[in-house]
């Protein structure tokens, strides 16, 4: 068993993983202001914002540290980081480890920007230079 797998932490799931991509944009929030996005964006109610926050604190995803009274909930990782590792999570569960059906979706979307192909570039790049020193 890798190293990776060996470390890896339990799943989130699509609401928990749209709720703490929020809170990582904006580098922490309150359950109350969690409440308030879902309410407006979803219906949720402060609790369904608590019990997802709780969920995602075990999970080892966000911290939990009170302030002023309040507790605020942090990313327990920098935001590329946790995207990375969303990605990761979604070609190794959904994609069986395959990166080939992500790159053909990525040649048919007629949506990527030149600042999104310069960084595919980049990326390609590095994954020759890398295979070059192996």
């Amino acid at each position: 068993m890798s190293a990776r797998k060996m470390n890896k932490k339990p799943s989130v799931g699509r609401a928990e993983g749209e709720v703490l991509r929020w809170i990582a944009e904006r580098g922490g929030a309150t359950v109350t202001e969690v409440g308030d996005y879902l309410t407006a964006t979803k219906g949720h109610t402060r609790n369904t914002a608590f019990s997802m926050m709780e969920r995602l604190r075990k999970k080892g995803f966000i911290d939990r540290k009170k302030v002023d009274g309040v507790y605020r909930y942090s990313p327990g990782q920098e935001k590329g980081k946790l995207l990375e590792d969303f990605v990761q999570d979604f070609v190794d569960g959904v994609l069986g480890g395959s990166v080939a059906p992500l790159v053909a979706f990525l040649g048919n979307r007629g949506e990527v920007d030149e600042a999104q192909l310069d960084e595919l570039r980049s990326l390609v790049r590095t994954l020759e230079e890398g295979r070059l020193e192996a």
